[in-house]
């Protein structure tokens, strides 16, 4: 019999438990589209690129123009397992938050061997300071996947005055049972600090998403960590995003009318 190393899951069946991917018939066709919808999003839009919030070579981040005074700039986090993407793959995603009147900035940062989680936890806090050392007003923090583990890991950060967390990575713990772990080489004292729902303190309004097609333990992530925030007095509103799955919320998130926007919105107490 194997044994079971985490909720019941052998480690076989908790890699497919967490595996994305495995789960599409095209998992290469979907980025090849993510990408070129990006290229022609990037070639329409005034933006500034590579600018740096550090010396490493991925400390850098793209700036979209365009958003209105009164709304905070909306910065994204992608996802891609804390060892995979760049934040060029996801340029289409800005779209609805700059429709909304958002500034956008799409973040970059160190990749999985090349860095730790410590590490690259510490990236997105100084490209935080950054901005706010920029000038740069309130701040809603949005992130995908580990983005959104990323974006929760900062919801007490001065700077950021909301928080969008999309099918996030909360508790690390399977992270660092699987394969996953094998370029991330998490440690327990990783685990135990840079796992969100282990860490749960004062900070800014968030809304949690996941979308209500994921896999089972995308959305338990998710439903766990919005209801534990909420049992210490913290503001999290849950949103399962109807009939979509790890990478359609994407496309939700395109979409200046779709429901993530419209619910973040209503967090941010605008229209």
């Amino acid at each position: 019999m194997t044994t079971a190393i985490y909720r019941g899951m052998n480690r076989q069946e908790l890699d497919r438990a967490y595996s994305n991917t495995g789960r599409l018939a095209d998992f290469p066709g979907l980025m090849r589209d993510f990408r070129a919808r990006s290229a022609a999003f990037h070639a329409a839009q005034d933006c500034r690129r590579d600018r740096r919030y550090g010396p490493g070579a991925r400390q850098t981040y793209d700036w979209f123009a365009g958003g209105r005074a009164d709304a905070p700039a909306f910065v994204f986090i992608h996802g891609g397992y804390w060892q995979s993407c760049v934040k060029e793959d996801f340029a289409f995603c800005a779209a609805g938050p700059l429709a909304r009147g958002h500034d956008v900035i799409l973040a970059e940062y160190t990749l999985a061997p090349q860095a730790s989680m410590t590490q690259i936890v510490a990236e997105i806090g100084q490209l935080l300071d950054h901005l706010a050392a920029q000038g740069v007003g309130r701040l809603c923090l949005a992130g995908h996947s580990a983005g959104g583990h990323l974006a929760a890991m900062h919801r007490g950060h001065p700077a950021v005055g909301s928080v969008l967390a999309i099918s996030g990575l909360f508790d690390l713990e399977p992270i660092g049972l699987g394969q996953l772990n094998d370029k991330l080489q998490l440690t327990a004292a990783e685990i135990a600090a840079c796992s969100p729902q282990r860490n749960i303190a004062a900070g800014a309004p968030m809304l949690v998403a996941v979308g209500a097609e994921e896999l089972p333990e995308l959305i338990r992530q998710s439903d766990d960590y919005a209801a534990a925030c909420r049992q210490v007095g913290e503001r999290a509103v849950l949103l399962h995003v109807p009939g979509c799955d790890h990478f359609q919320v994407l496309d939700d998130l395109a979409d200046p009318a779709g429901v993530q926007l419209t619910a973040l919105a209503a967090l941010d107490g605008r229209r």
